[in-house]
């Protein structure tokens, strides 16, 4: 029998919580092999399968569950007061060893994959590889580059205007070509675009939208929609788009406002098991003194209706957006107990519930033999205290070991 490689190794947790909802291992063990996982479940049987010459990293009485998945977040933006002076005043050098740096972040905070939904010249899909071939540090990530819209239109700054259907078209072609992951639309206006159209206001219609997402589609991708505005997000329903960002059914100078839509749409949505990433980050309850407690108590109800109704909501932060930093994913995350989901059920949108979403169910989001080795070690149980999720004590990525405590590295025998 050959040694096994030195990649190899059996992670022996007092807790194994393996990521589809309710199911928990006490004493579990974990076998990582070439980045992926080999086995999983009780100590003893794990072990009993395993070679014995495997090493063993005994991680101390700690939980392990699923690596997080940020599945809205913008890489190129550094999360300060002014993120579109910043971008605009650097280079594209700069700026992509300024994602570097971000990406390590999130890793750091224990995102084991994230989705990039606006770039500038395509700079999520340099890193994007330099991370998967081990160049960089980071977790996985999925690209859209410059987001489509309208002249003038919100992000227009990132260049990916395009007006009327077949120009829509041949740039969702550009992006595919190019190589990116999914198709990102501008369908509403936005918050921070000097001049552009506001959230509420739809960008593109119907024909628009569906090619887009056609385009998409017929190769194999998936398709995002920014929408804000109730008619917005209604067309980029009917477009067939795989997920909604924000999606906070504006109908004007207000957020959240058209419950009556949000209950129309609900259960098409869920239906079609299209998934609404609201978007909530830890840095929104910074900014409660400016929103206003009423205002975000909205937002939350109407994330709390969208998933009694049975729609997929999964975590993203919107990292690099004003105040939305990349170290706080687990912050976010205690904004969907408040909208009335449960421990696991937010466990679940940001895990399985996520990689279902993003089309990689199939390779992430869950503890189980053949998926990628992208775990999250925390010191105590996240079901009866959350908090440890923002805290997290060590990080794989795909196998790799990132942000080690001693005490980890050290009791590898």
């Amino acid at each position: 029998m050959t040694t096994p490689p030195a990649t190899d190794r059996v992670l022996l947790a007092a807790l194994l919580l393996p990521g589809p909802r309710g199911e928990a291992v006490p004493d579990a063990a974990v076998v990582v092999r070439d980045g992926l996982i080999a086995d999983a479940g009780p100590r003893e049987q794990v072990l009993a399968r395993t070679d014995p010459r495997t090493p063993v990293l005994d991680l101390a009485g700690r939980t392990l569950l699923p690596g997080f998945i940020d599945a809205h977040a913008h890489l190129v933006f550094d999360a300060s007061p002014e993120p579109v002076a910043a971008l605009r005043a650097a280079d594209d050098r700069s700026v992509l060893l300024a994602m570097a740096g971000r990406a390590r972040a999130l890793l750091d905070a224990g995102v084991t994959t994230v989705r990039d939904l606006g770039d500038r010249s395509y700079l999520s899909l340099a890193l994007r590889d330099a991370v998967a071939d081990g160049t960089l540090a980071g977790p996985r990530i999925l690209t859209a580059g410059p987001p489509l819209t309208i002249t003038g239109g919100h992000c227009w700054f990132l260049g990916g205007e395009a007006d009327g259907e077949e120009e829509v078209r041949r740039a969702a072609r550009a992006r595919l070509r190019a190589g990116t992951d999914w198709i990102k639309v501008m369908a509403t206006g936005g918050t921070f675009t000097p001049g552009g159209p506001p959230p509420w206001r739809s960008q593109y219609g119907l024909p628009e939208l569906t090619a887009a997402a056609e385009e998409a589609h017929r190769f194999g991708r998936r398709a995002a929609a920014h929408v804000h505005g109730t008619a917005g997000i209604e067309d980029a329903v009917a477009a067939g788009f795989d997920t909604l960002e924000h999606c906070s059914f504006s109908t004007g100078a207000g957020v959240a406002t058209d419950r009556d839509a949000a209950r129309r749409l609900a259960d098409r949505l869920a239906a079609r098991d299209t998934a609404v990433c609201p978007t909530l980050s830890g840095g929104l309850r910074d900014k409660l003194p400016d929103l206003g407690e009423e205002l975000v108590q909205r937002v939350l109800d109407q994330i709390g209706l969208l998933h009694r109704h049975g729609v997929r909501v999964i975590a993203g932060t919107d990292a690099g957006m004003p105040g939305s930093g990349f170290g706080r994913f687990a912050e976010g995350l205690d904004w969907f107990a408040e909208a009335g989901l449960s421990t696991a059920e937010v466990l679940e949108s940001a895990t399985t519930g996520a990689a279902h979403a993003l089309g990689l169910a199939d390779r992430t989001g869950r503890i189980a033999p053949g998926l990628g080795a992208d775990l999250l070690v925390v010191d105590d149980d996240p079901r009866t205290s959350p908090a440890t999720l923002r805290t997290p004590h060590a990080v794989f990525a795909r196998g790799r070991l990132h942000r080690p405590h001693d005490s980890v590295e050290g009791s590898l025998r």
